[in-house]
């Protein structure tokens, strides 16, 4: 990937509001305001470690909008195609994050959506915003689909239920949603003209908007808006994609005028061949340190957080503190009281007990809910018949964890039917996979490779199988091992085995792309589709995310 080569305003991202206190986008002191920005940070607590490393997740989550509620941080991050979207993710020291929900269950915006006689591969969920609203203490996540309309959802806990709350028939790009501190919901959008829309009092329609700043030619395109209130003053954060951050300032009110100011240009980022940090929220502690959650391209394996601390100059405005010139690969942890519980982590084994999915699991498109079940595993029943993996319905995908990481499935394949294509896949717009192809009574575990899309996600090539095995019996183990250090190899390796100890190689290494366009990173994923006829399941009861 060419890290200089700026993202067209095609890129979407950025998200918006950091909270302090328990407001979302209004970056006030916390209540009492006996804790400003220059009061001292607590000792950490006891155990915590003294530094933290980045990336601080080392996940594709693009497009970070972070916030804080009490002593909770949030984040947000883009997903596109992929359904449920909009993850939200929780942290009690911005270090250690865990999954805990989605913003939107259900990608009910078109067909295409729904694998219905179109794809809406890179397009679905790009940057947004979350924010809390301490009046009603409600969850707001906000965001454009398809440069159609803006959709808001609300909930009160952002494990959920998310509700859409209404439709606005302005598409807020890159939106940044402000709660500000009289209660009043603005948004900044735009690309490289920025804008500012003033909303109802219940967030449910548009009263105003302005345009607010034009990016000077010198810049370029500016967009990925978050937007805040610290200390009376407004600020609208800005992404140059991909390898730049400004920041406006106003203290004449929301809608401005607005002056300009550099934050980060071409910096050198933490991730060895990595891209520059950029696109991310600020967020202020209880104890009144700032920091700064950008993400960093890090192809093949996508988009991934990377936190700063962040200081004020004397006429506010923010720095992101450096270490030898470059974002710092390690940071003094932030100074937070000891966390209620352990966080959950985004590895370790599911077996699918419950009837509901990990929220670490997301759809590639919507899936069809009467062919898949939990509960004593995971059953994938056919639901489309084609040869192509990118027009199969419920394929189930996990992120990968970098910098390398394997992904174990137990399968249960005695309910295969004749055509029947099943197996765990490094999925991406150039994949390859490793399964079972059954045919004429007989099961082959396969790997297959040549998957591939153009640059308008149009298929280019169903696969090509390079090696076999036969295989007996109605259980299997399939391995994928993937390296998604950005780097010339970027290997991903398949093997599989028939009784969960020895594993077999099949097949050759397969190089993972790293072109960026495709925006989301690599994932591993389950699937199971018919060639034939529609009728054959397999059940999945186990599935371990693990790293060396």
């Amino acid at each position: 990937m060419d890290m200089s080569r700026p993202h067209p305003s095609l890129s979407r991202r950025r998200t918006l509001a950091a909270v302090t206190g328990l407001a979302a986008g209004a970056l006030l002191p916390p209540a009492g305001a006996a804790r400003a920005a220059s009061a001292p940070a607590r000792e950490p607590a006891p155990g915590a470690a003294a530094t933290f490393t980045n990336p601080v997740i080392w996940q594709d989550f693009a497009d970070i909008d972070v916030i804080r509620v009490g002593n909770t941080y949030y984040a947000s991050a883009s997903t596109m195609h992929y359904s449920p979207g909009a993850p939200v993710l929780r942290s009690y020291d911005l270090v250690n994050w865990e999954i805990a929900g989605h913003s939107v269950p259900v990608l009910d915006f078109g067909a295409k959506y729904d694998l219905n006689g179109a794809r809406g591969y890179v397009r679905g969920i790009w940057a947004s915003s979350l924010a809390y609203r301490p009046s009603n203490r409600t969850f707001y996540w906000l965001g454009q689909i398809d440069f159609a309309r803006t959709h808001v959802y609300t909930a009160t806990t952002v494990e959920g239920p998310w509700n859409r709350l209404t439709t606005i028939s302005t598409p807020y790009y890159d939106a940044g949603l402000l709660v500000d501190s009289d209660d009043t919901l603005y948004v900044a959008y735009g690309n490289t003209t920025i804008s500012v829309a003033q909303l109802s009092p219940d967030g449910s329609g548009q009263v105003r908007t302005q345009q607010v700043f034009t990016a000077p030619a010198s810049v370029g395109t500016l967009e990925g808006s978050r937007f805040y209130k610290i200390n009376g003053r407004y600020y609208i954060f800005l992404t140059r994609p991909a390898n730049g951050q400004y920041v406006l300032q106003s203290s004449g009110g929301p809608f401005g005028p607005y002056t300009m100011r550099q934050v980060l240009l071409d910096l050198r980022g933490p991730i060895p061949g990595g891209g520059v940090p950029h696109q991310g929220g600020l967020v202020q502690t209880a104890s009144g340190a700032w920091y700064y959650m950008a993400f960093v391209d890090a192809y093949p394996g996508g988009r991934m957080p990377v936190l700063a601390p962040v200081t004020w100059t004397p006429d506010g405005w923010p720095v992101v503190t450096l270490v030898n010139g470059a974002w710092g690969t390690s940071y003094p942890s932030p100074a937070v009281p000891a966390p209620p519980r352990q966080i959950t982590p985004m590895t370790g084994v599911d077996t699918f007990d419950g009837t509901a999915l990990n929220p670490r699991w997301e759809w590639n498109h919507n899936p069809d809910n009467s062919k898949w079940s939990a509960g004593n595993g995971l059953t994938l029943r056919t639901a489309t018949v084609t040869n192509d993996l990118y027009w199969a319905r419920n394929t189930l995908t996990h992120r990968i964890q970098g910098p390398t990481s394997t992904a174990t499935v137990q399968l249960d394949h005695s309910a295969m039917r004749d055509g029947d294509r099943a197996g765990l896949a490094l999925l991406r717009d150039s994949s390859a996979w490793i399964g079972l192809k059954r045919d004429g009574g007989a099961t082959r575990v396969v790997m297959v490779t040549g998957l591939t899309m153009d640059g308008n996600w149009n298929t280019t090539g169903t696969g090509t199988e390079v090696a076999s095995a036969p295989v007996s019996g109605g259980r299997i183990w399939l391995r994928a091992a993937a390296d998604i250090r950005p780097g010339a190899a970027r290997p991903g390796t398949f093997s599989f085995s028939t009784d969960g100890v020895t594993f077999t190689r099949l097949g050759p290494a397969f190089s993972m792309g790293n072109d960026w366009r495709f925006f989301m990173g690599y994932r591993f994923a389950l699937f199971n589709h018919a060639t034939q006829a529609l009728g054959g399941a397999v059940r999945v009861t186990r599935f371990e995310l693990s790293v060396p």
